[in-house]
């Protein structure tokens, strides 16, 4: 019975585009992936709905730029700083993202929550000298049919100058990272009068200059409770569209994604060098969908997805999510500016350094926004990534058996497989298997990738999920 459910979907093989083909600057161009030759059909990008558009006009540049002038002017936003002071510092702060992202949920009917997520940090030398209480600043928007999966999207309010350890100096802290929280700040203002299907978090955290902390606190309580987080992306330096020498490039937001998993076991490592995992982490899917429903004219955004965890060296809050076995990505601006992140304010030369407002570029952090909404939203109303997705290996065959788990979104309608070359970046072919947990497809495992992603009767698709060997 089971396999006459299965669905085998066969395409004519056609032409691949054209070696000869000339570029606009009349040189030969670059062979393309034959990406017509196979079963299935040609995959393309989701596009926005009514109500996702409508949804992105509702950001509002100015509103996020009068919330990042506003952590600005509390002077320094250090972990380390005054948490008592009404005026300055990273209490005054925390108050009030707390007064603003509570005024959102008052417009949600109960269905937002905010809360002060607060813990007692003892010393961690080199960058936390004494016991430091740290806040998290979280709303939790409530899932109307599957609020047990949940979605996170982060920036960090904390700031720094030259010295991470000087707690008095000036850090305005705009870009790096007002930017991230306001970006998040805004997405629980547009959303909250919304009905996701599944739970969305918006959180502002503190302690990220210090080493992660208040996101790893975060991470850490959401494991311990089993929470089933399926997606989280902080904003971290989100706020100019300038590189150092001036260039601009207003239209790229880069996507931080890692290969292989920051929580990878041994006996998942082997599995993965077996079947040539790399590029297939559930990190990495997230990318791929992110690409999928937030690259278009409503944002106005490309998003270059960089294959590293973050970048050369360095790390963001995202990170504490990866060690837990959270799938986690991060967005940055396309270029740093170094002379405007982590930077006493002053002139040198001529030249003026400090992470100051007026070095940011609004409208930019709102076309960010938009990319986040898209994407958030799109999560939380599709059905959820596939689980216990397999490949039989119990038989030499040159066709492709999987076989998954049905998931319990009650608005599933049914499932896809996605297929790819081993050289492409992204899926290619969509074949269409239905309301079904197993499928075979005319391809030989051996030379092609493979994944399944679930569709909701709304026609929104969730992540793909790479599957893993069933002897």
């Amino acid at each position: 019975m089971a396999e006459e459910r299965s669905r085998r979907v066969f395409l004519s093989t056609s032409a691949a585009l054209s070696a000869a083909a000339l570029s606009s600057t009349g040189t030969p161009a670059v062979a393309e992936e034959p990406v017509d030759r196979g079963p299935g059909e040609r995959l393309f990008p989701q596009r926005p709905d009514a109500e996702l558009r409508a949804i992105l006009r509702e950001i509002d540049e100015h509103r996020i730029e009068a919330t990042v002038r506003r952590l600005a002017a509390f002077g320094t936003r250090h972990t380390l700083s005054s948490q008592t002071d009404p005026v300055r510092g990273i209490g005054a702060a925390r108050d009030w993202i707390l007064a603003e992202m509570s005024k959102s949920a008052e417009r949600s009917g109960g269905r937002m929550t905010v809360q002060a997520q607060s813990y007692l940090q003892q010393p961690a030398p080199p960058r936390i000298p004494v016991a430091t209480t740290i806040t998290n600043v979280v709303a939790t928007l409530r899932g109307s049919t599957t609020p047990e999966r949940v979605y996170v999207v982060s920036g960090h309010y904390d700031s720094r100058c030259s010295d991470p350890l000087d707690a008095t100096k000036d850090a305005p802290g705009a870009d790096d990272d007002a930017s991230g929280v306001a970006v998040a700040m805004e997405l629980a203002r547009v959303l909250a009068t919304r009905r996701p299907a599944a739970t969305i978090v918006f959180a502002a955290v503190a302690g990220e200059e210090q080493g992660l902390f208040g996101a790893r606190h975060m991470a850490t309580l959401f494991k311990t409770a089993g929470t089933n987080v399926q997606a989280m992306f902080t904003n971290d330096i989100v706020g100019s569209s300038r590189a150092d020498d001036g260039t601009r490039d207003p239209r790229t937001i880069r996507l931080f994604a890692e290969g292989v998993p920051t929580s990878e076991t041994p006996a998942q490592a082997d599995i993965r060098r077996a079947v040539g995992g790399e590029n297939d982490s559930p990190s990495r899917q997230l990318a791929r969908f992110v690409r999928s429903v937030a690259e278009n004219e409503a944002t106005g955004m490309t998003v270059r997805v960089i294959h590293r965890r973050d970048r050369y060296l360095r790390g963001g809050d995202h990170i504490s999510f990866l060690e837990q076995g959270y799938p986690a990505a991060r967005f940055t601006e396309p270029h740093e500016d170094y002379a405007h992140q982590h930077q006493d304010v002053r002139v040198e030369n001529g030249k003026r350094f400090g992470d100051l407002p007026e070095f940011c570029d609004f409208p930019f952090i709102a076309r960010v926004a938009r990319v986040n909404a898209a994407t958030m939203w799109s999560l939380a109303t599709a059905p959820g990534t596939p689980e216990d997705v397999r490949i039989r290996t119990n038989r030499l065959t040159n066709e492709t058996d999987l076989v998954w788990r049905r998931g319990t979104d009650p608005d599933l309608a049914g499932y896809e497989v996605v297929w790819r070359e081993t050289t492409a970046a992204d899926w290619t072919h969509v074949v269409r298997v239905g309301d079904t947990t197993e499928a075979k497809v005319d391809l030989s495992k051996d030379n092609v990738f493979f994944g399944v992603r679930a569709v909701g009767k709304n026609g929104r698709r969730g992540p793909v999920a790479f599957p893993t060997p069933l002897s």
